[in-house]
């Protein structure tokens, strides 16, 4: 059984776009709208992980958040707070009402799966993989270490990053933008071009002239890694 998201959100549309992009990440996902479904479907099964809208119907975030921490079946459930408030005040009520971590909306979609992962990491280390694949590159979170072809590779700390990030969705293309939130962070203020530059490098250390370059440049939209890349060698 893969890892369990229940999301909690009364707004469809996101609802919708966290689905597909949780599973696009290979998340099990289940959701509802009102917070007082969220608590008996808790009562029912325990997810990995609750993202929890600050405001629902029948029930708050904030209350739900309360009863989640109160029983202990649930008391060590990660959970991620979404809202639309981000006074300095509301996220410290948040987090102290029992809340893991905290996202203002509207947010990047890319940070978000980079606090899921994170999350769950320090919460239930077992359910992320420590060592990426895809043809001869092999990547160790771990150890903190790349190979291709049994050839140890040396990274810079931000390619490495970039490689984990690109290697965790394979096919899937990433503007500039969401490199940067994802790899960066979303309060770091660089330049986009930042990216290429740090693309070339990534390319410069884990191709030869007689290697496929994994990494696909696509016009005008940004970049991604190719899982095919092996297949013609």
């Amino acid at each position: 059984m893969g890892t369990r998201v229940l999301i909690v959100e009364d707004e469809e549309p996101l609802t919708l776009l966290l689905r597909y992009n949780l599973e696009a990440e290979g998340y099990e996902v289940d959701s509802v709208a009102r917070g007082d479904e969220a608590d008996l479907r808790l009562r029912e099964q325990v997810p990995d992980l609750v993202l929890l809208d600050w405001m629902l119907p029948g029930l708050s975030g904030i209350e739900l958040c309360r009863r989640i921490r109160a029983r202990r079946e649930t008391e060590q459930l990660p959970i991620i707070m979404l809202t639309a408030r981000g006074e300095e005040g509301d996220r410290v009520r948040g987090l102290a009402t029992g809340a893991d971590d905290y996202i203002v909306k509207p947010f990047s979609v890319p940070e978000l799966l980079a606090r899921v992962r994170s999350l769950l990491r320090r919460a239930k280390p077992t359910f992320i993989a420590h060592l990426l694949t895809a043809g001869d590159i092999e990547l160790d979170r771990e150890t903190r270490r790349v190979r291709r072809s049994g050839k140890e590779l040396h990274l810079g700390p931000t390619e490495f990053k970039l490689l984990e990030f690109l290697m965790q969705s394979p096919g899937r293309v990433f503007s500039r933008e969401q490199l940067l939130d994802g790899v960066w962070g979303h309060d770091v203020y660089i330049d986009e071009r930042t990216v290429d530059v740090h693309v070339g490098r990534l390319r410069k250390a884990i191709n030869n002239s007689r290697q496929l370059d994994p990494i696909r440049t696509v016009r005008g939209a940004g970049y991604s890694f190719d899982e095919t890349f092996s297949q013609d060698d």
